[in-house]
């Protein structure tokens, strides 16, 4: 079992099992954590834009250039922890993933 922490929009703090193989947007989608997703993962929309702890930055795959695009036009966009949580695919790696979900646009 690998785990996620996700802080959510009132500060609270959520330990939860992750879905290994599966991207982290369908986790936090299924869990109500206030992420839309209105597109199903397909990049296209940001509604699932979150905040990931400095310390893990490393450890997921480079932003894609949809994706920066993307993020670069929400007024929340944090260059150095943005990213969205439909082009990270939960791994067994990832136990431990500490993200914030972003504020709503």
């Amino acid at each position: 079992m690998a785990n996620l922490v996700i802080v959510d929009r009132d500060e609270k703090e959520h330990v939860v099992e992750g879905k290994v193989g599966l991207k982290v947007m369908e986790t936090l989608r299924e869990l109500d954590f206030g992420v839309a997703a209105i597109c199903g993962g397909l990049c296209s929309c940001a509604t699932c834009h979150m905040y990931v702890d400095g310390a893990w930055m490393d450890k997921l795959p480079a932003k894609q250039s949809d994706e920066q695009d993307l993020l670069s036009e929400l007024a929340h966009y944090e260059e150095s922890r943005s990213r969205l949580s439909c082009q990270v695919e939960f791994t067994e790696k990832l136990d431990g993933l500490k993200l914030r979900i972003a504020p709503d646009e």
